[in-house]
């Protein structure tokens, strides 16, 4: 399997409802590194997934927490970046996200407003970096190769780069044969650690393409909404922990992954802390 327990014990399980080259650890020299892996939803209250990895991030630039993945199945909310923040139709989006039945949520990484919901998988990478701003390109780069390289695997077409006129625009999106948006990525750095966030749709594209219609209108920016689409698109039904599964394999394959819980400190201060309304420093796309 993609991880063994931390627990001599305790057997590494897949994701639950599972049904079962050529890339370079970020500065590894030697063993592979160890990271962590967490399939747990924190999705009540909607605010506390993130809150969760503002706390991961926090206490890993402290020395406090490992290198941790989380994969993991969202609750229905409407992440907003520090510049839909800044726009004056902010107010607005926020009203429309709670129209369409999405809770509203400040996003720990950069970006532009990105729907998650049940049909989506949630990617969270924090990693403890004592030179955490040298490495940002190189871990955008090798996030966005492992998660089209865990498509490519199910028989998708999976490329990184953006599309024309997609929903959050980046640089290191991962598109279907260069077509429609299927994941995006965001990253938040520390002195001593970075947050990689992002967001891969599974199924559910015609809900998210809904959802982004009144909000991106009100923060006026320009988007096709054609260019939004999924998994289920592009290879037919599929289901969510298979699509988990694969990204747990393909990180496996660069890395030594642990499975563990989140940390009970983890949870008790990102409970304690409520939802994140400013991040600790500027993000980064």
């Amino acid at each position: 399997m993609a991880a063994r327990s931390l627990h001599p014990t305790i057997a590494h399980r897949p994701p639950p409802e599972a049904t079962g080259g050529g890339l370079t650890p970020q500065r590894a020299r030697g063993p592979r590194r160890i990271v962590r892996v967490s399939y747990e939803r924190f999705d009540r209250p909607p605010w506390l997934d993130t809150a969760i990895s503002r706390t991961l991030l926090e206490r890993a630039a402290a020395g406090l927490e490992p290198e941790t993945l989380r994969l993991y199945r969202p609750a229905r909310v409407l992440a907003f970046g520090p510049a839909d923040r800044a726009s004056p139709g902010y107010a607005a989006a926020r009203r429309a996200a709670l129209d369409a039945g999405y809770t509203p949520v400040e996003r720990l990484a950069g970006g532009r407003a990105a729907v998650f919901h049940s049909g989506t998988i949630g990617l969270a990478w924090t990693v403890p970096d004592q030179h955490a701003r040298a490495g940002v390109r190189e871990r955008f780069e090798l996030a966005a190769e492992l998660i089209a390289s865990a498509l490519r695997a199910l028989g998708v077409d999976a490329r990184v780069g953006a599309v024309p006129d997609e929903y959050c625009p980046g640089a290191y999106s991962v598109n279907a044969g260069g077509r429609t948006k299927l994941a995006g990525l965001g990253q938040r750095v520390l002195p001593h650690a970075a947050h990689i966030g992002g967001v891969l749709v599974v199924s559910g594209a015609e809900a998210i393409r809904e959802a982004l219609a009144p909000v991106y209108r009100a923060l006026a920016l320009d988007w096709d909404p054609a260019a939004v689409g999924s998994i289920e698109q592009e290879r037919g039904p599929v289901a969510h922990a298979t699509v988990v599964e694969a990204l747990a394999r393909a990180f496996g394959a660069q890395f030594e992954l642990v499975e563990a819980p989140v940390s009970a400190e983890a949870r008790a201060l990102a409970l304690g802390a409520g939802q994140p309304l400013e991040p600790p420093t500027r993000p980064v796309r």
